[in-house]
């Protein structure tokens, strides 16, 4: 069985969220003291940690892991809380302020972003992970997401920093700003892909930005998409994240190098306490300096055991903690 660890305090007020009728969500506060606030009074569980000390997961022995699950709070943090690279879970931060900046509705396209020289020749990289574009091809915002996140294309994502702001840097300014109105205090974005070993955040922050990225509807819509067909790509565009193909996972974004190892921002849906909840995690920093692939099988395979663990046990930790609330009252 594995050991709980020593749950840490998550800084700052994080917000999660509860799942609504139509796939919405609403967003859940925490206090500073990691208690849960009218949202978790409401599900009748008054006491987060009582329900955290009764699942027992599978925590990564490295890197640092957080979860948090909808209309109770965080499960827990393991691991130092030291900004580390993040790689391509940068491309959330990315996402996000792209859709902040130029909303979507669903079902909406959005503008057409042309394909520029700069974009087409880095699509020839053999050292980051790229989309196949040629100068003058015409995407729509939408696609331009989709080619973004599921193959996880660094030259879209410089791409789209130019189309926004004029130049990479510009748009970093607003990543930041971005991170700072969400209370992510100990993250720094110096690019658009994650590829500069200089981006880097911790899975307590990383975990705020999950929440507001699955607030939007349309980029929730995008990371839980397992392939893509688009003109003028031969075959399919096939999602990175291989978590997708199991049962309830909904998002989000994996990203690897040699010096961050392997990361993960995960989404997942849980039937427990009599609904549908949303699980939150991130888990860093697997098999660092080794070679990406081994650090991305590394993340994808300690997360897919704490979404498998918390399927098994969510419910009957609600219900134990519920039990226990009621002996005492």
């Amino acid at each position: 069985m594995a050991q709980v660890p020593r749950r840490r305090v998550v800084c700052g007020a994080l917000a999660l969220t509860a799942v609504l009728g139509g796939g919405t969500y609403a967003g859940l506060g925490l206090l500073g003291d990691g208690t849960a606030t009218t949202a978790s009074a409401a599900s009748g569980i008054t006491d987060t940690a009582a329900v955290a000390d009764k699942v027992r997961l599978p925590w990564p022995g490295e890197g640092q892991t957080s979860i948090a699950v909808d209309g109770l709070g965080s499960l827990g943090s393991k691991g130092r809380a030291q900004p580390v690279p993040i790689a391509s879970v940068t491309k959330v931060m990315t996402a996000y302020v792209i859709l902040k900046e130029h909303p979507l509705k669903d079902g909406e396209q959005g503008p057409d972003i042309d394909v520029d020289q700069a974009a087409a020749q880095e699509s020839h990289s053999l050292d980051e992970s790229t989309a196949p574009l040629r100068e003058g091809q015409r995407y729509t915002q939408r696609q331009m997401l989709e080619l973004l996140m599921l193959p996880s294309g660094n030259n879209v994502a410089r791409l789209l920093a130019r189309w926004d702001s004029g130049s990479q840097e510009a748009f970093v300014e607003k990543m930041n700003r971005a991170a700072k109105d969400l209370g992510m205090t100990n993250t720094t974005y110096t690019g658009a892909s994650g590829f500069e070993q200089s981006t880097r955040s911790t899975a307590d922050d990383q975990l705020k930005l999950a929440k507001a990225a699955m607030d939007q509807p349309v980029l929730r819509q995008v990371v839980g998409m397992r392939e893509t067909t688009l003109p003028g790509i031969p075959g399919k565009v096939v999602n990175t994240n291989k978590l997708l193909e199991r049962p309830g996972v909904v998002g989000l974004k994996t990203g690897s190098t040699t010096p961050a190892g392997g990361n993960l921002m995960w989404a997942a849906e849980v039937e427990a306490g009599g609904k549908k909840r949303l699980v939150l995690g991130v888990t860093l920093a697997q098999r660092a300096n080794t070679t990406p692939n081994e650090g991305l099988a590394a993340a994808l395979e300690r997360s897919g055991k704490l979404i498998e663990a918390l399927r098994e046990q969510l419910p009957t930790a609600l219900d134990g903690a519920k039990a226990d609330q009621g002996a005492r009252s």
